[in-house]
């Protein structure tokens, strides 16, 4: 389901967040504290402080949706807190790096190369 969502960006939440908060809570998160549109086309991701359970917030043409996932074993490599209340911006690649368990910054990934036209 995630991956057929339009997603302009994604931002993530350095730190951690209170796994007890839904849909609303969270979107209050994403427009007091980031200063973002919770209603915009964006994935705004969240993860608890044991760093095993992650909520996802998105907005849909007519609602919310909340993906929610939690880890039976491991932790997500979470980034820590060092901006404050900044949202990380992050790719869609580097979220499905999140969720495999893999780090932010893949040293072994692909560059992405951009087309060139000749004139």
């Amino acid at each position: 389901m995630l991956n057929e969502v339009a997603v302009d960006r994604v931002y993530l939440a350095q730190g951690n967040t209170d796994m007890r908060k839904s849909i609303d809570g969270l979107a209050v998160l994403v427009q007091e504290v980031f200063e973002l549109d919770p209603f915009s086309p964006n994935l705004f991701v969240f993860c608890n402080r044991k760093r095993d359970k992650m909520k996802i917030l998105y907005w849909d043409k007519n609602g919310f949706w909340l993906y929610y996932r939690r880890l039976e074993r491991g932790q997500f490599q979470w980034p820590s807190d060092k901006h404050g209340s900044t949202p990380l911006k992050i790719s869609r690649q580097q979220l499905r790096w999140l969720l495999d368990g893999l780090s932010l910054e893949q040293k072994q990934a692909h560059p992405e190369v951009m087309a060139r036209t000749i004139i």
